[in-house]
């Protein structure tokens, strides 16, 4: 149950972020948080990440709706609380970017970075999700997961050679 809760909050999170910027876009267009640095725009991604693979909204849903059901049942089978947390910020940011797809039509992201004068592509808060949930996953492939141990000692009849009947 904590669980639920958790991808509840943090869905609830992403869309009343992206309810506030999109009911106030007009005010958010480069507004200067830092300068030279980090700004709020208000954008409408009607992509992917990046915005590539534009207008292709209905094949997202569908990707999004088989991505979190595999998610969900991975979840359902591992204990582990890194591989938890992790497919809960997953779900999570998920959930969030497939509402506004099927709401809007659009992605709501509004984040507007420029780290060394690079200009990042702008994202919103379910995108920090899916990325936290990511680098969680792969902690967890990394020093976590263990491959289950198949037992070596016993051979399998059809491994036996006519050497080992004798």
């Amino acid at each position: 149950m904590l669980w639920v809760l958790l991808i509840i909050f943090l869905t609830g999170i992403d869309q009343l972020s992206k309810w506030y910027f999109y009911t106030n876009r007009f005010q958010y267009d480069g507004f200067v948080v830092i300068k030279d640095f980090f700004y709020l725009t208000y954008l409408e991604n009607r992509g992917a990440a990046f915005g590539v693979l534009q207008n292709f909204r209905w094949a997202f849903i569908i990707l999004t709706i088989v991505a979190v059901s595999i998610m969900i049942w991975y979840f359902i089978k591992n204990n582990n609380i890194v591989f938890r947390i992790s497919m809960a910020f997953l779900i999570s940011g998920a959930i969030g970017n497939f509402i506004d797809r099927l709401l809007r039509g659009f992605v709501v992201d509004f984040l507007d970075f420029f780290p060394f004068g690079f200009d990042f592509p702008i994202f919103n808060f379910a995108d920090i999700c899916v990325n936290i949930g990511a680098f969680l996953l792969i902690y967890y492939v990394i020093f976590i997961y263990k491959e289950p141990v198949s037992d070596k000692g016993e051979l399998n009849n059809s491994e036996v050679t006519d050497e080992q009947q004798d």
